[in-house]
């Protein structure tokens, strides 16, 4: 059934959200397919991708409005994906941000309709300094488009808002576009999952890309027990160690198994004279293991694949530790 909301003002109409929802989204997915299309029309996109790839400065966004809050976005996208830039508001500019600008620098000027007062008073100035000048508009016979070097054409036609006046559809248009030229920009340069992890260093998505396996598992105490330890032994160990399960070593000191605290607990329904029991009697040969040097993110995976609770960590295939799911769940990776 339609979901409406009542409104306190007696004149108000109740709106089926749902419905109108459903039609923004689709009104701005139709605006997203003419930006797309509209590409094959210049080659301006194509050349300024190539512009940019060979800049030794760094790319300027500016822009007024809500299209100065999407000239934001696309800075922070593009910095982090390898194309160092800055954000100008276009207002601030003609009142001394203006400098900011070098002469080896490349400045994109967003504006729907690239005939703002603020654009045509920055223009002018930008022309001054000598540097390109890539105009992301809805219209590309705009002051703007006219006076730009490369025309990032977002063409739309209707704002989702129902007066047509709010920036809704051209601002996801603009977005969108500055998306496309981020990642044009990431693929060209071969930036990796390495590359991000580098600018990303804080935070979860930071630690899925660079935390090992070994920067936790070295704060984790290294329960241990020989084959022939006996029971009381092996559960001092777990119990001491507070990792739930202690590795199991031969007499080389190469991982013959594990023993988790599951493991006791069954233990205890299939032997009847636990005075003679060893760890060899009830280890379990073959654990999961993960190397000291592949990503915590990647123990994450593994044991939610096999429903476990800890791995054990290996060194060039000796026992070297453990990793708990305690660990992931501390550094906020689950």
């Amino acid at each position: 059934m339609p979901v409406s909301i009542p409104f306190e003002n007696p004149s108000a109409t109740a709106v089926d959200v749902l419905a109108v929802a459903r039609q923004v989204l689709y009104e701005e997915a139709a605006a997203l397919h003419d930006v797309a299309t509209a590409l094959a029309s210049t080659p301006d996109f194509a050349n300024c991708v190539q512009a940019i790839l060979q800049l030794k400065g760094r790319v300027v966004v500016t822009g007024i409005g809500k299209s100065a809050h999407v000239a934001g976005k696309i800075v922070a996208t593009l910095n982090s994906t390898g194309t160092p830039a800055l954000f100008m508001h276009a207002a601030d500019a003609i009142h001394g941000d203006l400098g900011m600008i070098q002469p080896e620098d490349f400045v994109i000027a967003i504006s729907k309709s690239g005939d703002t007062p603020e654009i045509k008073v920055l223009v002018p100035l930008l022309r001054r300094k000598g540097v390109p000048l890539a105009a992301l508009v809805s219209n590309a016979d705009s002051y703007l488009g006219q006076q730009a070097t490369y025309i990032l054409h977002a063409p739309v036609t209707k704002e989702a808002c129902p007066n047509n006046l709010a920036p809704t559809t051209s601002t996801t248009a603009a977005l969108a576009l500055g998306d496309a030229l981020a990642v044009c920009l990431l693929e060209s340069r071969q930036f990796t999952a390495a590359d991000f992890a580098r600018l990303h260093p804080g935070g979860t998505l930071g630690k899925r890309l660079y935390l090992k396996v070994g920067d936790l598992s070295r704060q984790n105490q290294r329960p241990q027990v020989l084959e022939d330890a006996p029971l009381k032994e092996v559960l001092l160990e777990i119990s001491g160690k507070r990792l739930g399960a202690t590795a199991v070593l031969d007499a080389t000191g190469q991982l013959a198994g594990i023993i988790t605290d599951g493991d006791l607990r069954r233990m205890l329904g299939s032997f009847s004279d636990l005075e003679r029991l060893t760890a060899r009697d009830i280890l379990t040969p073959r654990p999961a293991t993960i190397d000291i040097e592949d990503f915590a993110a990647e123990a994450l995976a593994r044991m939610q694949q096999r429903n476990i609770t800890q791995l054990v960590v290996t060194q060039d295939g000796a026992f070297n530790g453990f990793i708990h799911l305690h660990d992931l769940l501390r550094e906020g990776l689950v």
